[in-house]
């Protein structure tokens, strides 16, 4: 059964910075994009980036000039590096990895990590 384990959340001040990690602890067969996701408390989850195999950024306007994301096939890992962070920020940020071949689909989901942004 193939885990995606998250790490780097956590609490820092608003103009901070922190990197999330997400590695995937075995192979993931067929794996397409990978993409980090967020949810605020009262709020429902949203699409904060997403990366295609061969390396193609997507990013909500919200994270656009802020936010990196990138990814390193060798190690089934998945990285955002979030710059000027504001509290609006402050959410569970959760990884996700999709596959497919034919005929089939399966999405992968870590188990979250907090980030928090004080004023």
């Amino acid at each position: 059964q193939v885990q995606l384990v998250e790490s780097g959340g956590g609490l820092v001040q608003a103009g901070g910075s922190l990197r999330l990690s997400c590695a995937a602890s075995g192979t993931i067969f067929g794996l397409n994009a990978m993409g980090w996701y967020r949810q605020a408390p009262g709020k429902s989850r949203e699409l904060v980036a997403s990366i295609t195999r061969g390396g193609i950024a997507n990013y909500a306007d919200s994270a656009k000039g802020r936010f990196t994301i990138s990814r390193d096939d060798a190690k089934n890992t998945v990285y955002l590096q979030m710059n000027s962070l504001k509290p609006e920020d402050t959410a569970v940020y959760y990884c996700h990895a999709g596959a497919s071949g034919s005929g089939w689909k399966r999405d992968y989901w870590a188990q979250g990590t907090q980030v928090t942004v004080s004023s």
